[in-house]
């Protein structure tokens, strides 16, 4: 009977005093994740920076407050990212407000391309929407389309035509401002494709439950309410039997303490047993969802998984990126998760580039044409020179050629998130530095009180900095980025360790 009992003693010590530790932490993880997992929901809500570690403050731009401009004249830029659209003068003393129209929340206003046509017409590609500016109401307004995925990623124009492209699809009108009529074209599968994922998408949905779509997330909402009970309960059970004790000296009616404490044993362990493969599957892609161990599965691709969301009649489902038009050789240049394709029209089939310049895991955010052989290519991997012609990809900011990925950190020296450009004079605009200048053009002026005071935090992605741990960088400094996998980790050995002391002591019973 020893050896038995020396096991269990065992395994509540790796249960009992682990999972004391993290069940606080579990606690904002579940309730940052259910958060993440409806977007559009708790989009309209915002938490002030002022009230968030100072490294969360705007600083120089950073942040991707800043992803480019749009010069209307010699005196009139615009200039939009994170922060929204604001329309400065070329002094940059006077900014104006330019976000009326858009809902309320700073996710509404997250831009991702602007663009004003020949025709006159000002084009946004945002989060939740492609908008066109009604100079009438001078007020953004919407365009109603066919679409899953509200994200657009680009939008521009050629001849009379305004081309816009959300994830998925793209979206093709005469140039007629708000009253333009959209056709919705899904691209061809390019030559030799696959119907192959990348691993870290497909982590990144079982995690979500996005992969089951709707149901999936909901069934993911509810893991994290079980997880919240489950650390709840716990906390109860490890400090209800001392109270218990002290006031046993004081008092006979304990009655309450008593059965609470029963009541959260029990749920604790049928929560536990129950739910235990779901959870070592939660926890475990988790885990994979960020450095280390995200490293080896970040260009990893693998079949997509019948009958899930990931497994698409679009070939491009949620894989495209940005496109050009280049008016040289009248042909378009597509930016899939994938790489980057030659497309002679929309309706052609795309061409894999046989040169490919690096782009990050996290996705490309600078794609401009530098001239009519080369194109600038950035992302967090940095910012790039690529001659798809010539074969050539060069490093930017160093001016040497690009000698391929070095092992590490899925990141560049530079964590590219945008580019300004001024008469063919960059600055480039990194995610914790900000706008940093080029050879010799002006220093940017400093993000002015207004915009400041109007750009708060919105609650999605106050969650993603909990969810990653990121909002402990303050205290850890690079060191945070080893709080998930320590803490994945220490969960599978409290979830299996927690679900060997009940199968034992059920069979006891039996």
């Amino acid at each position: 009977m020893k050896p038995k009992k020396n096991k269990i003693k065992k395994l509540k010590k790796y249960h009992k005093w682990p999972a004391l530790i993290i069940s606080f932490i579990l606690i904002y993880y579940a309730v940052s994740g259910i958060l993440m997992n409806h977007r559009k929901l708790i989009s309209g809500m915002d938490v002030s920076r002022k009230l968030l570690p100072k490294n969360y403050k705007y600083d120089n731009w950073n942040q991707a407050a800043l992803k480019g401009n749009l010069q209307l004249s010699k005196d009139s830029i615009f200039l939009y990212g994170n922060i929204g659209v604001w329309l400065a003068d070329s002094t940059y003393s006077e900014f104006i407000d330019f976000n009326n129209g858009f809902p309320k929340g700073m996710d509404n206003r997250k831009i991702f391309d602007l663009h004003l046509s020949s025709n006159g017409n000002l084009y946004a590609a945002t989060l939740f929407g492609l908008y066109c500016f009604n100079l009438e109401l001078e007020q953004w307004q919407k365009f109603s389309l066919d679409v899953d995925i509200e994200r657009f990623v680009s939008v521009l124009s050629h001849d009379n035509w305004i081309i816009a492209m959300n994830r998925s699809y793209v979206f093709r009108a005469l140039d007629e401002g708000i009253h333009s009529k959209f056709e919705k074209l899904e691209l061809k599968a390019p030559s030799g494709y696959k119907n192959d994922v990348g691993l870290f998408e497909t982590m990144w949905q079982i995690h979500s439950g996005e992969i089951f779509g709707l149901p999936g997330k909901l069934f993911v909402d509810f893991m994290g309410i079980l997880v919240l009970a489950l650390s709840v309960t716990g906390i109860i059970y490890f400090f209800f039997p001392r109270i218990i004790k002290r006031r046993k000296r004081k008092q006979k009616q304990i009655f309450r303490l008593v059965s609470l404490n029963k009541f959260s044993l029990k749920w604790h362990n049928k929560i536990g047993a129950w739910f235990i493969v779901f959870l070592v599957i939660l926890v475990l892609t988790g885990m994979f969802l960020r450095p280390p161990l995200l490293i080896p599965i970040a260009n990893t691709r693998i079949p997509a998984i019948k009958f899930t969301h990931l497994d698409q009649i679009n070939p491009w489902y949620d894989d495209l990126r940005d496109l050009i038009y280049n008016k040289e050789n009248g042909q378009y240049i597509l930016a899939g998760y994938n790489g980057l394709y030659q497309l002679k029209t929309l309706k052609s089939v795309p061409v894999l580039y046989n040169s490919q310049p690096p782009v990050s895991v996290m996705g490309i955010n600078v794609f401009e044409k530098f001239n009519e052989q080369s194109y600038l290519i950035g992302s967090f991997s940095g910012l790039f020179l690529w001659s798809p012609d010539g074969n050539e990809v060069y490093d930017f900011i160093s001016g040497k050629p690009y000698q391929g990925a070095t092992k590490g950190m899925p990141f560049g020296s530079y964590a590219i998130t945008g580019i300004l450009e001024f008469n063919d004079k960059y600055q480039i605009i990194d995610y914790n530095q900000g706008v940093l200048s080029l050879g010799d053009t002006e220093h940017f002026p400093e993000m002015p009180e207004i915009i400041l005071d109007n750009s708060p935090m919105s609650l999605w992605n106050l969650s993603l900095e909990i969810h990653t741990g990121r909002i402990f960088e303050f205290l850890l400094s690079s060191f945070y980025i080893l709080l998930v996998p320590l803490v994945g980790i220490i969960s599978i050995i409290v979830i299996i360790s927690g679900y060997l002391i009940w199968l034992r002591r059920k069979r006891k019973k039996h």
